[in-house]
């Protein structure tokens, strides 16, 4: 077992690939290391989880920790299919120890680590057993194992990440351009998706998030769920994207189908949209009373994790630049630790509130504020809310636009 996975470890001066550095994330995991609570990373197959591990695991390197004390396993690799269940899991590690014999805390990675049987046994037992020094990482491309049950499974002894494709930041820093608003216009109209960097074309590029759609759908949905209407899951998770940040609810989508010729129901679409989000191919953002600082039942709001999805696959079904933009600035949002909400006060809609601890700021997204009916719409919106959080106006005006009774204006690289 040892030799199989050797190369894909750092011992005997292997270096395998740690991809563009992410400090937005390693720095913040980086702050959890050293004590007992399992790291938990989720996101969608192929947002750079495991590159992420990869570069936490050489951060330990690089700080003194010896290699033959890191463990890494990707259970996509086809190299770790021996381990099917918390038996082999436990196999595994016996023998990492008797051949490498490490000296000191061991730090064990585990990427895609719903694909083995019973998991949780094997890392209850490793991360509370006081004879031993383990401390583990994790990584999972679906939701609903790694957050709904992870309380169950875990026992409230983990804290969780969850990992979004490239920000327009690590798109600049990749493509080693200017952040100005040339460029945030090339990166909302091509994605974030990491795997698209490396891609010289756009059919290529287009086949790829096909592909990559394709699988999620077949391994983490479809052969999960044991669903039995695969293209109406399609058809839903295309109507979504295309209908990303307007305010829909399922009976919006039932009228559509019914349009069509095509007969579904509410329990049906419901769980289909549950997959997705599960899946994390799409977010979904309740409304929120400002007001009266509640929750509102009915309509809601859905993005898409990635403006690939659109541009690469559904970009046939038209929305401007002005729904791209509030779609990339919802998930730069979660990328800065926020949750989200859609706000609305009395005859006002206000496109996002957003809470961070104790921190609360209001958000309306626009392309451009050079209309004189856009700038009132916009201001007036945040003129509304009686509270003194910070109030922002997103565009992608690239000239200063002064405060407006304490409305700030900001390019959507500046959100704090």
């Amino acid at each position: 077992m040892i030799e199989n996975i050797t190369r894909y470890n750092f011992w005997n001066g292997n270096a395998p690939e740690l991809g563009f550095p992410r400090t937005s994330y390693t720095d913040n995991l980086e702050r959890y290391i050293g004590n007992r609570l399992i790291k938990v990373l989720v996101g969608q197959r192929r947002s750079g989880k495991s590159y992420i591990m990869r570069q936490l695991a050489w951060h330990l390197i690089s700080k003194g920790t010896p290699t033959n004390n890191i463990l890494y396993i990707n259970k996509e690799y086809i190299e770790y299919q021996f381990l099917q269940s918390h038996d082999d899991l436990e196999q595994l590690f016996i023998e990492y120890k008797t051949r490498l014999a490490p000296q000191g805390k061991i730090y064990l990675f585990i990427d895609e680590v719903q694909y083995i049987d019973q998991w949780e046994r094997f890392v209850n037992s490793h991360s509370q057993d006081f004879t031993e020094q383990c401390e583990i990482f994790l990584s999972g491309s679906n939701s609903k194992l790694l957050s709904g049950e992870l309380a169950t499974l875990l026992s409230g002894r983990y804290v969780q990440f969850e990992i979004l494709p490239y920000s327009f930041a690590e798109y600049c820093g990749i493509s080693n351009i200017p952040q100005n608003r040339d460029s945030y216009l090339r990166y909302i109209h091509t994605g974030g998706m990491p795997e698209l960097f490396n891609l010289p074309d756009e059919d290529m590029k287009r086949n790829y998030i096909s592909s990559l759609k394709d699988t999620i759908m077949l391994r983490d949905i479809v052969q999960r769920y044991k669903i039995k209407e695969a293209k109406l899951l399609e058809d839903i998770f295309c109507y979504l994207i295309n209908n990303a940040a307007s305010l829909i609810s399922i009976t919006n989508i039932i009228h559509w189908f019914d349009s069509k010729k095509r007969k579904t129901n509410y329990e049906t679409l419901s769980a289909y949209i549950g997959y997705l989000k599960n899946s994390f191919l799409i977010h979904q953002v309740e409304r929120y009373n400002i007001r009266g600082k509640e929750a509102i039942a009915g309509n809601q709001k859905y993005y898409a994790n990635d403006l690939s999805y659109k541009n690469y696959l559904y970009s046939g079904v038209g929305y401007g630049d002005g729904w791209l933009l509030e779609n990339a600035v919802f998930l730069e949002l979660k990328r800065k630790g926020y949750a989200v909400w859609a706000g609305n006060i009395e005859r006002h809609e206000v496109d996002f509130v957003a809470k961070r601890g104790d921190e609360t700021i209001y958000c309306q997204v626009a392309l451009s504020l050079n209309e004189a009916k856009t700038y009132e719409r916009e201001y007036n919106a945040l003129k509304s809310i009686p509270d003194h959080f910070r109030k922002y106006v997103v565009t992608l005006d690239d000239y200063p636009i002064p405060s407006d009774e304490g409305i700030e204006h900001l390019c959507p690289w500046q959100i704090p």
